[in-house]
C-alpha cells in the first residue's frame, strides 16, 4: 500500500498437521516282567526232554548223587511261581488306567471351560467397540469429510485483464448498502454516497486525470463515508484499467505526481458537514489488485491538517484499501461471487 500527506513532507510506503505329557504314555513298549535271567538261569536241557511230561515223575529213592552232566531238578512249584509272578504287574497297570483316564477329562474340562471364557470376553470387547449394535463391514473404508465435493465451490476468475474479467464493476458490488462493517463486533463506516462513472477524471485532477485516461481507466466507483468515530471524512473506489501491466504502470507513476503536485485525487462532497473534503490537506493511499486500483483519501472533518503518523488515519487507510477493496470485493469477484448485493446504495450513478 502507498499513501502520503497532501503537504509539504515526504511521501511513504508502508503495509500496517513338545508335546503335553500325555504325548509319552506307552511309547517304550510293555515294561519288563518277571524275574531277570541272571537269578532264575534258564536249564539247559536236551530238545526232546523239553516238553513238560504229563504228569510229574515220582521221587526218586534215595541213592547216589547224580552224575555230574545231569541238570538240576526244578520243583513244579517254583516253576509255576516263576511263570505266575509276571502276570501281576500288567493287572496292576490297569487298576491305574481310571485314574489316568479321569486326569485327562479333568484336563479336557478345564481347557473347554478356559476356551469359552476366553470367546465370551471377545465377544463383550467386539460390542463395546461398536456402540448402539452397529457394525461397518470390513474392508469398506469411509471416506474422510475432505475427499466429498463441496456444493459451493467455485471456480477461481481470471482478474488481471478485462477480456476474461468484462463484468463492469458497479455501486451495489463495491458498496453495497449504507453501513459498511469491517469486522465483527466493530462500529460500521456510515456510507454517505455512492457513484459509479465510465468518466475516471471525475475522480481525479491534472496529470493523474490524463494518466488514467491514457492506460485505458474506462470507469470508476467510489462512496464518501464517515469513520465510527466521525472525526474522519473519506473518499474511497476503484479504477477499472485494461489489465494488471497498466494499472501497476500508474501506481509507480502516482508517487510522482502527487510529489510534483501535478494532480491529486478529488474527495466528493456527499452534503453538509463533507465540505474538508474538497480543500483539507488530505492523506492518500493506493494498491493494486488485478486490472485494478484501490485507493482512498482521508481528511479530519473539521478540516485540520492531518497529524504526521496519525494513527486513527492509517486504520482507515488500512479498513478501505486491504480489508474491504481487496480481501472483500475483488476478492470475491475473483473466486466468481456475486457481483450484486440486495441493499440498495445510498448515492447516485453518473
Amino acid at each position: 500500500m502507498v499513501y502520503r500527506y497532501e503537504s509539504d513532507e515526504d511521501a511513504f510506503e508502508g503495509r500496517p498437521r513338545p508335546g503335553s505329557e500325555l504325548s509319552t504314555i506307552g511309547d517304550a513298549g510293555p515294561a519288563h516282567t518277571g524275574p531277570s535271567p541272571s537269578r532264575f538261569p534258564t536249564p539247559s536241557l536236551p530238545r526232546a526232554a523239553r516238553p513238560a511230561p504229563p504228569a510229574p515223575p515220582p521221587a526218586p529213592p534215595p541213592g547216589p548223587a547224580p552224575s555230574r552232566g545231569a541238570p538240576p531238578f526244578s520243583p513244579p512249584a517254583t516253576r509255576a511261581a516263576a511263570t505266575t509272578q509276571p502276570l501281576d504287574l500288567p493287572r496292576n497297570r490297569r487298576a491305574q488306567e481310571p485314574g489316568r483316564s479321569g486326569g485327562r477329562l479333568w484336563q479336557v474340562l478345564v481347557g473347554g471351560a478356559a476356551v469359552l471364557v476366553l470367546l465370551a470376553l471377545c465377544g463383550l470387547a467386539g460390542a463395546a467397540l461398536l456402540p448402539d449394535g452397529t457394525s461397518q463391514p470390513q474392508g469398506t473404508p469411509s471416506l474422510p469429510a475432505a475427499a466429498a465435493p463441496s456444493p459451493s465451490h467455485t471456480e477461481r476468475q481470471d482478474i488481471d485483464s478485462r477480456d476474461t474479467d468484462r463484468a463492469p464493476l458497479t455501486a451495489k458490488e463495491v458498496f453495497s448498502g449504507r453501513k459498511l462493517t469491517i469486522g465483527d463486533g466493530e462500529e460500521p463506516y456510515a456510507v454517505l454516497k455512492t457513484q459509479s462513472s465510465a468518466s475516471c477524471p471525475t475522480a481525479a485532477t491534472g496529470e493523474v486525470a490524463d494518466l488514467l485516461v491514457q492506460l485505458g481507466c474506462n470507469q470508476v466507483v467510489r462512496a464518501t463515508l464517515r469513520s465510527p468515530d466521525e472525526e474522519h471524512l473519506l473518499t474511497a473506489g476503484l479504477f477499472n484499467l485494461t489489465d494488471v501491466a497498466t494499472a501497476q504502470r500508474v501506481r509507480d507513476r502516482l508517487r510522482e505526481l502527487l510529489d510534483g503536485r501535478e494532480g491529486r485525487f478529488r474527495g466528493m462532497p456527499a452534503g453538509d458537514g463533507t465540505e474538508a473534503l474538497t480543500d483539507a490537506p488530505s492523506r492518500v493511499g493506493w494498491q493494486v489488485r488485478g486490472h485494478y486500483l484501490a485507493y482512498c483519501l482521508v481528511v479530519r472533518a473539521d478540516g485540520k491538517p492531518v497529524k504526521a503518523g496519525d494513527p486513527k488515519v492509517r486504520e482507515v487507510l488500512y479498513d478501505l484499501i486491504e480489508l474491504h477493496l481487496d480481501k472483500k470485493v475483488l476478492e470475491r469477484r475473483a473466486t466468481g461471487g456475486s457481483t450484486g448485493q440486495a441493499t440498495a446504495a445510498p448515492g447516485g450513478t453518473d
